[in-house]
């Protein structure tokens, strides 16, 4: 029997936010491409976009620490928040068009307000947050966050966080009331759903090879993990958005580019609330500072979550170690994509992340009560039967070459084919809070030839497309008033202008 031959424009591997971002990209810039997208699994957004599988904070640098390091005379570097969060609003105002335009349903389904605080305790903490809102507060990106060191107040708004509290310890808060919670497992879905009008969807289908041909286009070799049928895609372009399998991926095309890039796997596990009482006196996504060594994506933080419309609290992540590049992957995916081209770079990486290894010594080392132990620093009258343990997604750190060695990244990378015949992502946070202006990274390597044409479509759809948000209050605040009423965000508060300033009023 003849193999069967698909053959298509596009070809997307993996059914997470990335691919779901860029399939729908395309179909709006070039409706008349084919595109097929080809996942492993039997579901899309079931590995790392799944919300239980990330923290759904949609990441704009308001409640991350990591994001805005202090220096030895105690000035905050915001350079990385002002870059985060001007990607993020490239993303809210997709998803605004999305929903305006027909392309995402409703939006509750995916995207619900609530407000991002940042948590230190000890006289350290408190002057760090009260440096770092200062230093932020003055930008438009960051205006009207608030901080905090009254504990009446905090109290008042953070009332599970307070129960049964030692006010001896100085605590603090920088509180932004217009934050957002991100299902970006529903936002996924409903992206595919517009995709797959005029795309084929292959579910349980298996990337095994990839090989490129004389004229530029690639085969793509599948196997249907049900039937066992093996299948053989002819694309000319093919993106690899499949998460920890990714770097596998990349190295199996043979690009020059993928050399020398490796990957740290990090698991983890989180808490999740099973009291619903619990659940319901907090109302926030309140993030810690981060252990010395540890992770950005490790950094502990107390989140309500909204999942098919309920309400959730999860604690954590517990970070672990496991050779795995996917929740549902095996051992043997790290010693796999050890190559002779990125040997020396993962070597070289023990030595200088000393501090990394021995933060996640001590996880693997910790007990059911020491977790319960870390979880009291933000909820101290937390009991261990009110929550239960649940696995978080895997995610792997890029660890790029640097001459003779290497260094780990907690970032993101768009590996691109010089030619432009194929892209791939490779790395974890902030990952799927920027995918739109990741996924427009892609557009603007893989097709050079074609962007220049393809930017006033995108321009219509991310209107802040090669601008400066915190650089043109104007123009901010008329895409904050878009956003959050096409995203039916308002209820956070619209008082002011575009409501930095209801703060206090929306908190009460």
């Amino acid at each position: 029997m003849a193999q069967r031959v698909i053959k298509t424009d596009v070809a997307l591997i993996g059914a997470g936010i990335m691919s779901a971002t860029l399939g729908t990209l395309l179909r709006q810039l070039e409706p008349s491409w084919s595109i097929a997208l080809f996942e492993r699994l039997d579901a899309a957004a079931a590995e790392s976009s799944d919300p239980w599988n990330n923290a759904g904070t949609g990441h704009s640098a308001l409640c991350e620490l990591n994001y805005t390091p202090a220096g030895a005379d105690g000035s905050i570097d915001i350079t990385k928040a002002l870059n985060i969060n001007e990607q993020f609003q490239q993303s809210r105002q997709f998803w605004a068009y999305g929903v305006d335009n027909g392309l995402l349903g409703e939006p509750d389904e995916f995207i619900n307000p609530i407000p991002h605080v940042s948590f230190a305790h000890g006289a350290a903490g408190v002057e760090y947050l009260r440096n770092r809102q200062a230093a932020l507060a003055k930008n438009t990106l960051f205006e009207g966050m608030e901080f905090i060191d009254d504990d009446a107040e905090f109290a008042r708004r953070l009332p599970l966080m307070a129960a049964g509290r030692d006010w001896s310890d100085p605590v603090a808060l920088n509180w932004y009331t217009e934050g957002t919670d991100v299902d970006f497992g529903a936002l996924t879905q409903q992206l595919l759903n517009y995709v797959g009008r005029d795309a084929d969807l292959y579910f349980g289908h298996e990337v095994r090879n990839l090989s490129q041909q004389s004229d530029d286009s690639w085969v793509v070799k599948v196997r249907n993990l049900r039937t066992g049928e093996d299948i053989r895609v002819e694309a000319k372009f093919v993106f690899i958005g499949a998460g920890g399998g990714a770097l596998h991926l990349l190295q199996k095309s043979g690009i020059p580019e993928a050399k020398g890039f490796g990957g740290f796997p990090v698991s983890g596990e989180f808490f999740r609330c099973t009291n619903p009482d619990v659940i319901a006196e907090h109302s926030a996504k309140v993030y810690g500072q981060a252990a010395v060594g540890a992770p950005p994506m490790s950094v502990p933080h107390l989140d309500t979550r909204v999942i098919n419309h309920e309400k959730g609290l999860l604690f954590g992540p517990y970070a672990g170690w496991s050779p795995k590049f996917l929740k549902t992957g095996g051992v043997m995916d790290l010693p796999k994509t050890v190559k002779p081209g990125n040997l020396l770079p993962m070597m070289s990486i023990a030595p200088k992340e000393f501090g990394l290894l021995k933060y996640l010594i001590g996880e693997l080392a910790a007990t059911p009560a020491d977790r319960v132990k870390t979880l009291q620093e933000f909820v101290p009258r937390a009991t261990g039967g009110d929550w239960e343990l649940i696995t978080a997604g895997q995610r792997v750190q890029v660890i790029r070459k640097d001459g003779m060695g290497g260094n780990l990244e907690f970032g993101t990378a768009v590996v691109a084919a010089g030619d432009g015949s194929i892209a791939g992502l490779l790395g974890a946070s902030p990952g799927a809070s920027t995918a739109v202006p990741a996924m427009v990274s892609v557009l603007q390597q893989c097709f050079s030839d074609r962007f220049d044409a393809w930017t006033p479509k995108l321009t219509e759809m991310v209107p802040s497309f090669g601008q400066k948000l915190n650089d043109n209050p104007a123009l901010f605040r008329q895409l904050w008033d878009w956003t959050n009423r096409s995203l039916e965000l308002t209820g956070n508060g619209e008082a002011a202008g575009h409501g930095r300033h209801a703060a206090v009023e929306s908190a009460e």
